[in-house]
């Protein structure tokens, strides 16, 4: 018989930021794990406190085979999986016409379409129990569109959209789905997780150019702190109905009301030639 005693967490991106902080969170909460990197020896520590309650997994998002490997280790392991929380990612920085092909496929594979394929492998699992909960970290990126980051902000878009459609679908099925939008926190991601192609247009040095220069210089001065936050997503997870959408921190808070009451407000200044696209009424 399935142990339903605990719940089981499923975490990705487990070598640094937010995997790492939340599932030391998870396990010293008595609670099972897998936890997953890259390369497993960056979640072997996690694991290895926590005995028979953790496994340390090798995932790469973009590779099918370990998505296949590592859902079936958890489902030999623990029976179930409650929590599936699709943190890998990483950001690209540049300006839209300066953006490199190559970077920017990559940067997809992982950040979306990644977590999707991790996703549709998780919900068998989650379909059969009943339940379940998928936190899917997106960013304030993933709502409003700063210069610079054109490209990791359709990566985050994508998400939210496609989190809305998975929600309708599981819903009734008793999982719950929650985009996290975090704003800056004090992660590595500026120094290990963020790749830049340097702007070179003079055109967009103000914007675009400035802001690739700034991100850097700040990092390790966010005033978000992913201890926090962490134990934040543990208690959404324990919610009977978690939301859908949750931001963290004050400045992306800000900035994500901000721009959906702006938002707001310009599709009402339109209301009319909105309506008049419509066949005249009878």
């Amino acid at each position: 018989m399935t142990d339903t005693s605990t719940p089981v967490w499923l975490i990705t991106g487990c070598s640094t930021g937010f995997g790492r902080e939340l599932a030391q969170r998870v396990l010293q909460r008595g609670w099972r794990a897998i936890v997953t990197a890259r390369k497993a020896a960056q979640a072997t520590d996690l694991a290895s406190v926590a005995g028979d309650r953790a496994l340390a997994l090798a995932l790469d998002v973009t590779k099918p085979e370990e998505i296949d490997t590592v859902v079936k280790a958890a489902r030999e392991k623990f029976g179930r999986i409650d929590v599936l929380v699709n943190n890998a990612g990483y950001g690209y920085q540049s300006t839209v016409e300066e953006g490199e092909e190559t970077e920017i496929r990559a940067q997809f594979d992982t950040n979306v379409f990644g977590l999707f394929a991790l996703t549709r492998a998780v919900l068998p699992v989650m379909r059969a129990q009943r339940s379940g909960n998928i936190i899917n970290i997106s960013s304030v990126a993933g709502i409003v569109g700063f210069p610079g980051s054109g490209y990791y902000a359709a990566s985050k878009h994508a998400i939210e959209g496609w989190s809305d459609s998975l929600l309708a679908e599981v819903e009734p099925l008793g999982i719950g789905v929650t985009c996290v939008e975090p704003g800056p926190f004090r992660t590595d991601w500026a120094g290990r997780s963020l790749k830049q192609t340097p702007n070179k247009i003079v055109d967009y040095a103000v914007t675009a150019g400035s802001r690739l220069a700034r991100t850097k210089q700040v990092s390790g001065t966010q005033v978000g702190d992913p201890g926090r936050a962490s134990d934040i997503m543990i208690t959404l997870a324990q919610q009977p109905k978690a939301p859908a959408r949750l931001v963290l921190g004050a400045w992306g808070f800000d900035q994500v009301v901000s721009v959906m009451e702006a938002r707001l407000e310009e599709i009402r200044r339109q209301k009319n030639i909105s309506l008049s696209a419509d066949f005249p009424k009878k």
